[in-house]
């Protein structure tokens, strides 16, 4: 799974370069989560998730804050979330998560970028088989052995525990995520790399430079729309 977790990196390295974008991003995701059930994150586990996750990214406790105070006071923004599913150049898969108020502005915006940029979107299901649902941490401190150790102690399955740059990357099931984390909070561990829920593809494709370039053009645009939460594909982006 290594190459798989370059991709992610990859990811993370395209959204630090976006930083304000990000921050409106989650800002969005949290407020979302915060009006779902209860704005604390102690009673709420989809708002301690989305928090978890922008610790990662390093987003600012003035934005977690505002967000928060904003669903506290009944903001009347409501969004629905979706799910597209399309191909890119030769081969390449690609799911698109969503946060919206408006679905047929973010249907067509998101057509657009498949379209400008070599690809189409598909039907519901068309591509999401091809990916499994996984949880990935990271964390730094610790090697292979001792995250195994703490996993083992605490009665949670790892889908596989890899180091990897220093770090160890660890893969579980969806609903082994959280209590992943918590084993290794208790065991000491403060902070993640990485905390997501993401879509792994079951196999990756590699494109010709050319193809590349065009495919990155269009995860770009699609990560630039601003209803556009999450992007998940099946390309090998290389080191």
């Amino acid at each position: 799974m290594g190459r798989k977790w370059n991709n992610i990196k990859e990811k993370k390295a395209s959204k630090d370069a976006k930083t304000s974008r990000v921050y409106a991003k989650f800002g969005r995701e949290i407020y979302v989560a915060a009006k779902s059930g209860e704005p604390d994150p102690e009673a709420n586990q989809t708002l301690k998730f989305v928090l978890e996750r922008a610790k990662t990214y390093n987003v600012p406790k003035a934005i977690i804050d505002r967000a928060i105070e904003k669903a506290k006071g009944g903001g009347e923004e409501n969004y629905d979330q979706l799910r597209y599913e399309g191909f890119g150049v030769n081969g390449s898969m690609v799911i698109v998560d969503a946060l919206t108020n408006n679905v047929n502005r973010t249907a067509s915006d998101v057509r657009a970028a498949f379209g400008k940029n070599g690809g189409n979107m598909g039907v519901s299901g068309s591509v999401a088989y091809m990916f499994d649902p996984t949880g990935v941490i990271g964390l730094e401190g610790k090697n292979e052995e001792e995250v195994l150790e703490i996993l083992m102690e605490a009665d949670v399955d790892a889908r596989d525990i890899l180091e990897e740059d220093e770090a160890v990357i660890i893969y579980t099931e969806p609903d082994e995520f959280q209590a992943a984390q918590e084993a290794l909070r208790t065991a000491g561990v403060e902070d993640f790399t990485v905390a997501e829920l993401t879509m792994l593809p079951q196999t990756e494709v590699t494109l010709s430079e050319e193809d590349q370039a065009l495919f990155e053009k269009m995860v770009d645009a699609l990560e630039d729309l601003e209803d556009v939460q999450q992007v998940y594909h099946n390309v090998d982006l290389g080191e």
